[in-house]
């Protein structure tokens, strides 16, 4: 009889916690469905709803430094299905607004703290705990799974409020939430292998000793206070603010108008953002595998350097094909930021800090996200285009190259190890 290798737990966690994570997304992400039929229903004005839509960011943002603090002191299984239970919440209740304050109770401020608990410090925290190989696949495999998650739920959302209303629309989803994915948190994500007496993925040595190990870099974890006074961690921050500058806050905010404006339909525009959201998820997976096997810091220069580039040739875009050219080359480097920033974060500051330094890393990116979007339309209001805001974008990515290559991956110490206590009898 053959034996049958069994899949190790790590990868059943992580693909528990991917799921969650393409849930948390995608509801997020589906307010811009829901603005016209709002509008049309309660006359409300695109500024005022614009405004949940604003909260909800900068709360997401927030949210990270709380949870993946909350995670690496408790563990990822709570947080996880608190956050989901917050979601569902607030989408359910989304159903039912009938005054903009119900907006932004339910979707500025429910819906963002549970997708923020869903978000990148929570995969952060499950890959640097579950996994001491293949950790940059890992963390891959999650973020693509929050590009997916945006890529299944948008036009979903969009078809239920077609056939059953945008109230339906947003009950089903958030029922859909409670009573399929809540259950997945609860039975298949696990806080740490210790617990089980198991050995993180490609770890060496026994069950007893990875314990003993995690045990001791549990002692050791670093405080924000203590990661402020690294050189690597302003580093960190400072080329994931640029990532959210020169993605979520300058293109994902300001492409469409930018090709409606220069001449490309609706139909053209929207393709291009599909093969965009495409070519998230494979480069986002194949960011991960390249980590793990060449290292972090060159491919993550690599990819801040062709952003640039890739900003640089938005400009000089002349058909369709070109177009969506352009959109799959941004689309491949769009997430592929995320596998080398976390695990850096977890090599060099502990994976039991990881989940709390990545919140605050991921807030800065969030405060890009927002600078990003906001400087682009007052250039736009200054010089009727934007072409000044994408290469400002293009000359933040070369600068966001050349501070990741000064990047040291060398692990750092909180404290010194407290001497053992004398063994009583």
């Amino acid at each position: 009889m053959s034996s049958i290798r069994r899949v190790h737990p790590a990868w059943i966690v992580l693909g528990a916690v991917t799921l969650c994570m393409m849930a948390g997304s995608g509801i997020r992400s589906t307010f811009g469905v829901y603005i016209k039929p709002m509008e049309a229903e309660f006359g409300w004005g695109r500024g005022a709803l614009s405004g949940a839509a604003a909260i909800s960011l900068l709360l997401l943002g927030a949210a990270g430094p709380l949870v993946g603090r909350l995670a690496d002191r408790y563990g990822p299984r709570r947080i996880v299905t608190v956050s989901l239970l917050l979601l569902g919440a607030g989408s359910v209740g989304a159903a039912f607004v009938q005054s903009l304050w119900h907006v932004y109770v339910t979707i500025g401020l429910f819906m963002a703290l549970g997708a923020g608990g869903v978000s990148t410090p929570m995969a952060a925290t499950v890959a640097a705990r579950w996994f001491e190989a293949r950790r940059g696949v890992a963390i891959g495999i999650s973020a693509g799974g929050m590009s997916a998650g945006q890529l299944v739920v948008i036009p979903l959302a969009m078809a239920l409020t077609l056939w059953l209303g945008w109230r339906m629309s947003y009950l089903w989803l958030g029922v859909a939430l409670l009573a399929l994915v809540v259950p997945v948190a609860l039975f298949l994500v696990r806080d740490d292998p210790a617990d089980r007496g198991l050995r993180p993925y490609g770890a060496t040595g026994t069950a007893v000793a990875a314990a003993q190990a995690a045990a001791l870099e549990r002692s050791q974890r670093i405080s924000i206070l203590e990661a402020l006074k690294v050189p690597q961690f302003w580093l960190l921050m400072a080329t994931f603010f640029i990532c959210g500058y020169t993605a979520n806050g300058m293109v994902l905010t300001h492409f469409m108008p930018h090709a409606l404006e220069h001449n490309f339909s609706e139909l053209q525009a929207s393709t291009a953002l599909g093969v965009m959201g495409a070519m998230n998820v494979l480069g986002t997976l194949g960011s991960g595998w390249i980590c793990d096997r060449f290292g972090r810091r060159g491919p993550l220069a690599f990819y801040y350097f062709v952003r640039g580039l890739s900003l640089l040739f938005l400009l000089y875009v002349w058909d369709a094909p070109s177009l969506h050219v352009w959109a799959a080359v941004y689309g491949l480097n769009y997430i592929s930021t995320v596998p080398p920033t976390t695990t850096l974060t977890a090599n060099i500051f502990g994976r039991y800090s990881v989940g709390e330094l990545s919140g605050w890393i991921f807030l800065s990116h969030q405060v890009g996200s927002a600078l990003g979007a906001a400087l682009a339309g007052w250039i736009y209001e200054w010089t009727g285009g934007y072409e000044i805001a994408f290469v400002s974008a293009a000359l933040m990515g070369f600068l966001a190259a050349g501070l990741a290559l000064a990047i040291r991956e060398e692990p750092v110490a909180s404290r010194p190890t407290p001497l053992a206590a004398p063994a009583t009898s």
